[in-house]
């Protein structure tokens, strides 16, 4: 076909060429031309000369190789642990040891039990003791699903929290008992240094509040703005005023005349 595609051009002289043919024929009918004939006679087609440029096939991306990527690791107490500071979120707020171990300390304690010797009793002891629970190493006559040796080693976490908030109790009872005196709680310190921050700043506030209005009243004049001027004090103002009287159309002299000519009634 060539380089460029001109058949739409020609649609018009292959229709003529058509329609005299058959009128050489000799029918005695004469078949009219089509009603677009005269239309794309007068109104050709285009053709666009300029060849578009070719477009290279895009492939679909593929998603990066994972064999290069750390694998993930997962524990059974990783979710143990989720559950446990998700259902006791004050937990993270209490101070905790951070010693670094030999990691074995399975084998110098028995997790069967939540209070140990020289071991912080905190949310970590609480989600090893779940594991010895489900796995009946406490107890083997009896064995827990994992939510009933979480709830198993909750209550036991819980009985060893109420059992330090007793000993503390009666730990202050009887050293005021025996005549000690406790300084002021944090929340108190706190407290105090609030209402010292407070004092500070409704002094400065009251110095500001005085500049202002100290400012305000002596900008344009030294006078104070609320107390009427007494012009009869004020030599400088009685001459002033003599002095630009007669100019003044509504003062007791009147203007004084600066020219014209005189009127005859």
């Amino acid at each position: 076909m060539g380089r460029y595609n001109f058949a739409p051009q020609r649609v018009h002289q292959a229709a003529t060429r058509l329609l005299q043919v058959r009128g050489s024929r000799g029918t005695t009918t004469s078949q009219p031309p089509p009603p677009w004939y005269t239309v794309i006679g007068n109104l050709p087609p285009s053709e666009r000369l300029v060849r578009p440029p070719l477009q290279p096939a895009q492939r679909k991306g593929r998603k990066a190789s994972k064999l290069f990527q750390p694998v993930k690791l997962q524990y059974p107490e990783d979710q143990l642990r989720l559950d446990f500071f998700g259902d006791h979120p004050w937990e993270l707020a209490r101070p905790r040891q951070v010693l670094e171990d030999d990691g074995k300390d399975y084998q110098k304690f028995d997790w069967s039990q939540l209070d140990q010797p020289t071991k912080q009793v905190d949310g970590e002891r609480c989600v090893y003791l779940v594991k010895p629970h489900s796995h009946a190493f406490a107890d083997p006559l009896q064995s827990y699903t994992k939510a009933g040796a979480y709830d198993k080693a909750r209550k036991e976490f819980y009985d060893v929290r109420h059992t330090q908030d007793i000993e503390r109790r009666v730990a202050r009872e009887e050293a005021l008992w025996t005549g000690a005196e406790f300084g002021p709680s944090p929340l108190d310190i706190g407290m105090q240094l609030e209402d010292q921050k407070y004092e500070e700043w409704r002094e400065w506030a009251a110095k500001e509040i005085t500049a202002i209005k100290q400012l305000s009243g002596s900008s344009g004049n030294a006078r104070d703005q609320d107390t009427p001027l007494d012009f009869e004090a004020d030599q400088d103002v009685v001459s002033a005023l003599d002095e630009v009287e007669p100019s003044v159309p509504g003062s007791k002299r009147g203007q004084n005349a600066q020219g014209g000519a005189f009127v005859h009634a």
